[in-house]
């Protein structure tokens, strides 16, 4: 077999990650995700690039693993009472949310800072 060549897919095991070379099933990449290295400072900022002027507050910097902060971010949406996303570590809340989510981090311990204007 030519180092090249990676198995996609097996008619045994079904599709297959080409990362780790097991079937997707028992993939052992997800399980491998190296948590994002933070400075202790949780940052707040309002953008609108890039989403045909709707604006979204971005959260960056909290100090979670995926499973808590993706709970974490579902709390917040709530209290804002706005949709949002998690994508990447960075959490997305529609509008303008920076002055009721600041209070929220700092009761959690977190040195936050408010960025971008």
């Amino acid at each position: 077999m030519n180092d090249e060549t990676v198995l996609v897919y097996s008619s045994e095991h079904g599709s297959m990650c080409h990362k780790c070379k097991q079937p997707k099933t028992q993939c052992i990449c997800k399980k491998q995700k190296i948590a994002p290295i933070f400075d202790g400072v949780v940052r707040v900022s309002y953008e609108t690039k890039g989403r045909k002027g709707k604006g979204v507050t971005i959260i960056k910097g909290i100090p979670l693993g995926a499973d808590e902060l993706k709970c974490f971010a579902k709390q917040l949406k709530i209290s804002c009472g706005s949709g949002g996303t998690l994508k990447d570590g960075i959490v997305e809340i529609q509008g303008d949310q920076r002055v009721s989510l600041i209070p929220i981090l700092q009761q959690q311990g977190w040195m936050v800072k408010r960025s971008g204007g």
